[in-house]
C-alpha cells in the first residue's frame, strides 16, 4: 500500500504516474522498458556539444547560458556519434522535469556505463551540484559525459544514467562495508583491467565486442593487487549484495584517507538484486576501480565502498530482474556490451 506522505525513494508504479500526470515528459514517447523497479533510466537527445571544461551553472543561470561560454563544437546524435577519449561533453537528455515540491531526484550513471569507464553526471538549470536535483525542479536535464578509457559510440536514445525520485528525507535504514574478493575462483581471474588504446565501444550494442580486445585478466596468487596509477579496474565484492523489496541502495566510496582509489562509478541497486524472492540469491557487486596519484596494494577483503540503505514509499510492482537482467545473479562480470569471457 502507498502511503503518500511517506518520506522514501519512489517504486515504478509512482514514477509511471508522474509521467501520466505529466511530471516527467519526454520529447519522443517513453520506452517500455525505460521504468526500472525504483529509478527512470534517461535518453541521450539528438545535440550534444564537446568542451573545453566542465562546470556547473550556478543559482543564477542556466546550462545553455555557460554552454556559451565553454562549447567547441556541436555533435548530431541523430546518426550516432563517437565520444572520445579525454574529452569532455555535455549533451542534452529527451526527459524533461516538473516535479512536485515535496518530491527530489538524483542522478546516477547506469551499471552498463561505470563497467565502461564512462564518468557522467548529470545537470540541471540552477544547479549548485552535480547529480542532485531540487524538490519542485521545473525545466531540462543535461548530462555530462567523460569517456576514460575507451571511445565510445552514441545515439540519441542512448541510456547512458538513470534518475531515482525521492519523496521527504528518509532516514537512513542501514550503512553496510562492501570488500573486494582477490580470491581466484574456477577460472583463476580476479578482476579485469582496461587496455589502453583499445577500439571504439558502441554503447547500443550487446554482446557484441570481443573482451580481449579491451580488457587484460588479472591473476593473483597472494590475495593482494597492486592498482596502477590511472588504470581502470572490474572487480567482484567480497560477499553477496542483497537489496530488500522495500528498499533501495546507493553505493558510496569510502573514506579517501584509506586508499588511493575511487570506487564504483554507478551506485544505485534496484529493490529486489540478489533476493531469494527474485530468484537471485548469490548476487555480487560488481566494482569499478580506478586509482590514483600513487600505488595502491588491494588486499583480499578489505573494505572499499559502503552500501546505503533507504525505504521505499511503497512495494514495488516489479522486482529488479523481472522480465530480464543482465546483471542478476552475476558475479565478477564485465558490462554487456562483452562477449562472455572465454
Amino acid at each position: 500500500m502507498t502511503d503518500a506522505h511517506a518520506a522514501g525513494i519512489l517504486p515504478c508504479q509512482t514514477i509511471e504516474d508522474l509521467i501520466a500526470q505529466e511530471a516527467i515528459t519526454s520529447q519522443t514517447p517513453f520506452d517500455h522498458d525505460q521504468v526500472q523497479p525504483a529509478s527512470l533510466d534517461l535518453r541521450l537527445g539528438v545535440r550534444c556539444w564537446r568542451v573545453r571544461a566542465s562546470f556547473l551553472p550556478g543559482v543564477a543561470r542556466r546550462v545553455p547560458d555557460r554552454l556559451k561560454d565553454v562549447a567547441m563544437h556541436e555533435l548530431d546524435l541523430s546518426k550516432g556519434a563517437v565520444l572520445e577519449k579525454g574529452c569532455v561533453y555535455i549533451a542534452e537528455v529527451q526527459e524533461r522535469l516538473a516535479l512536485p515540491a515535496n518530491v527530489a531526484a538524483r542522478g546516477n550513471p547506469k551499471s552498463s556505463t561505470g563497467r565502461v569507464d564512462v564518468f557522467v553526471r548529470l545537470l540541471s538549470d540552477h544547479s549548485k551540484a552535480f547529480d542532485d536535483i531540487e524538490a519542485g525542479y521545473e525545466g531540462p536535464l543535461y548530462i555530462e559525459i567523460a569517456p576514460q578509457t575507451f571511445s565510445v559510440l552514441v545515439r540519441a536514445g542512448t541510456r547512458l544514467n538513470q534518475l531515482r525520485l525521492k519523496r521527504g528525507d528518509p532516514a537512513k535504514l542501514a550503512i553496510r562495508s562492501v570488500g573486494v574478493d582477490l580470491t581466484p575462483g574456477d577460472t583463476g581471474i580476479v578482476g579485469f583491467r582496461g587496455r589502453r588504446h583499445a577500439g571504439v565501444i558502441d554503447l547500443d550494442r550487446e554482446d557484441g565486442h570481443d573482451p580481449r580486445d579491451f580488457w587484460e585478466p588479472l591473476e593473483t596468487r597472494h590475495g593482494e593487487l597492486l592498482l596502477d596509477p590511472g588504470e581502470f579496474y572490474i572487480l567482484a565484492s567480497k560477499d553477496d549484495v542483497e537489496i530488500p523489496v522495500m528498499e533501495a541502495a546507493e553505493m558510496t566510496p569510502i573514506d579517501p584517507s584509506v586508499g588511493e582509489f575511487r570506487v564504483h562509478y554507478a551506485g544505485f541497486f534496484d529493490p529486489g538484486f540478489g533476493t531469494e524472492e527474485a530468484g537471485a540469491v548469490g548476487s555480487k557487486g560488481v566494482l569499478e576501480v580506478r586509482s590514483h596519484e600513487t600505488p595502491f596494494l588491494l588486499e583480499d577483503g578489505q573494505t572499499v565502498a559502503r552500501l546505503v540503505y533507504e525505504p521505499l514509499t511503497a512495494r514495488p510492482a516489479r522486482l529488479y530482474g523481472e522480465g530480464g537482467s543482465h546483471y542478476q545473479r552475476q558475479g565478477l562480470k564485465l558490462s554487456k556490451h562483452f562477449k562472455p569471457w572465454r
